[in-house]
Order: structure tokens, then sequence, then C-alpha cells
């Protein structure tokens, strides 16, 4: 069986080849971009069959060129929330996709790819139907307009796909292999390091009526997306566009007291309650960012209704528990 996984020296792509390998697939083609060389370590303790440069796969794969593919999983896009060049999202996120779905539908292929929660954007509900979705910058809008064209294409929940296609909005996702996003990476990866060069950590005080780290966002660990991913794969008849978190909110307070006492616990020093922690300096409230201001979703959850209904039951990891895991693995990885 042959796979795609485009994006796949990513942070989620490269998690993707790992959950395959873990169940001994490894006819795997790995599609990315290593200008960004470091990246290469993603890829580095993983079996895949070959490595493909993003510039030279999309035209070989529309040409047929790889025989039959049965699945591609695809990740490859920008996801800097930040990026202000429309016309390069737009080619990226979404005109490469839209040429990527008629190559798989030629090819009878599967195709299982990233959407994003950005596409709700300004909405304070979070349901994959149309009237929730305001994107509040460009690349949410590159997400949505692909799930659009999807729903046109398929009918507003797939329902006339003749090959599965299942689109995956990620919520705020975080774990290993992360290391190469920059000001991308997840909170818990910079709390990480913050903690480990000052002894602290830092969060936006108070914005969008919430107070000082109060904002609460659907964290959902690396884990959990590539369980979700495969349950579909191992479900090729179920297809439509789906919420991937928790369904459940929690404030970036609960990210940062996971972080701090995970890592004050590696150095045996007793657990603290946020109070205690905030009076004791370690986590340091900062004013929030000019920049941001207007384009930022302070409270995103998840539904599964959707997710649930098509038959997927997994079980969450909660921010506690996942963070905890996460800083574990982060401790190892740098020593």
């Amino acid at each position: 069986m042959k796979i795609v996984v485009t994006g796949a020296a990513g942070f989620i792509g490269s998690n993707l080849v790992k959950g395959l390998n873990a169940r001994g697939i490894d006819d795997i083609i790995a599609v990315d971009d290593l200008t960004q060389g470091d990246k290469f370590r993603n890829l580095a303790d993983l079996r895949i069959a070959d490595y493909m440069d993003a510039g030279d796969f999309y035209d070989r794969f529309a040409d047929g060129a790889f025989g039959h593919v049965e699945a591609v999983f695809h990740e490859g896009a920008c996801s800097d929330t930040m990026e202000l060049d429309g016309k390069y999202m737009m080619t990226n996120n979404y005109t490469l996709s839209c040429d990527l779905f008629r190559a798989c539908q030629n090819q009878n292929t599967r195709l299982l790819y990233a959407s994003s929660a950005a596409t709700y954007g300004g909405s304070d509900t979070f349901s994959e139907s149309p009237e929730f979705e305001k994107p509040l910058n460009v690349y949410g809008y590159s997400k949505l307009l692909f799930d659009q064209h999807m729903r046109r294409e398929l009918g507003m929940r797939f329902e006339n796909a003749q090959t599965q296609v299942a689109g995956f909005r990620y919520f705020n996702v975080y774990g290993p292999r992360e290391q190469h996003k920059g000001r991308m990476a997840s909170v818990a990866f910079h709390q990480f390091n913050q903690f480990q060069a000052d002894g602290k950590v830092k969060l936006f005080g108070d914005y969008g009526g919430y107070g000082p780290g109060g904002q609460m966002r659907d964290f959902v660990f690396i884990d959990d997306v590539v369980a979700v991913n495969l349950w579909f794969f191992d479900n090729p008849e179920k297809s439509g566009i789906f919420n991937l978190g928790t369904g459940r909110a929690q404030p970036f307070n609960d990210v940062a007291i996971a972080v701090v006492n995970t890592l004050r616990q590696s150095q045996n020093a007793a657990p603290l309650s946020l109070e205690d922690a905030v009076r004791g300096g370690m986590i340091d409230y900062i004013g929030f960012p000019e920049a941001l201001v207007g384009k930022y979703q302070s409270y995103t959850q998840a539904d599964l209704g959707a997710l649930r209904a098509a038959g997927c039951q997994h079980a969450f990891a909660d921010v506690q528990s996942g963070v905890t895991a996460y800083m574990q693995w982060l401790s190892i990885a740098t020593n």
C-alpha cells in the first residue's frame, strides 16, 4: 500500500509518518520543501520509501508517475497565521490543494487533508457549518475557501464523494516535532524554553474580556491528531469536514502551570498552585501585542458532534496529561 504525506518533514506530517510506521507501513513518499534544512531531523528516525521536493511532486503525481497511491495525507501548507502575502498564501493553501484534489479524483486516491479552526475566526460557535465560519486572517480564509470548494464539488457533507475525502479542522495542536516552527510553535514549546532559560514562563495579560492568561483554547495533543487521522484511514467510507480538537476549552493558565510543575518535578521541587506560581514570579503576564488586536481568537472549543456521529469515539488527552507528556519528551530530546 503506497501512501503520500505532504508536509512530511513538518510537525503534523512527520508525526503521521511515525504513526504509519508504527503500523508497519513504510511505503511512504514524503513530500516537503527542505529549504529550511533543519526540518530533516523530523524524518531522520522514520522509515520512508522516497522523498520528493514539493516543487516537483504535484505535477508528477497528476501525471500518474507513482502508480496507484492508496491515500494522500495532505499536511503541506503555509500555516503562519501572521503571513500577510495573500497571493503566496492562496497559491500554497488553496490552488495547490485544488489541483491535488483533482489528481486524487482522477486516480481513485483517497485525500485526507488539513483544514483549520482558523476558519471559524471571530465566531463563538465552532461547528462545521457556513454560518459559523468567519476567518480573521488570510490563512484562515485560504483554508475555508478550499473547504468551500470541496462542498461545491462533493456536497455540503461530502455525500457525493466516490473516493474518501476528509478534511480536519485542527485546533491548537502541540507536541513533539514542532521545534522548527519558530513563532508558530505551540505556547507549550515556547514556555518550555522560557522556563529552562529564565525560570519563568510568559502569557498574555487581559484581552478580549478575559483576565490574565484566561483566554481559552481547545488544546489538542499531537498523538490524538494522528489517532483520528488513522481512524479515518481505517474507515474509507467516511468523508466530510470534521473538527479535530478535544471538545474542551482550557485557559492558557492551565498550559503554563502544567509546564511549570512538570519541569519543577524534574528538579525534585513540589508542585505549585497557579496563584503560588504567579506570586513566585514563575508566570509573567505581558501586554497584549498590537499586531494581534482584532486577529486573535480568545476562545475556541471544538464541537465534536460530526466526529462522534461518524463513529470516531477517540478519547482525547486533557492539557495536564498531554502537556506533562510533552514536557517529559522535550526534557529528554534536548539533553
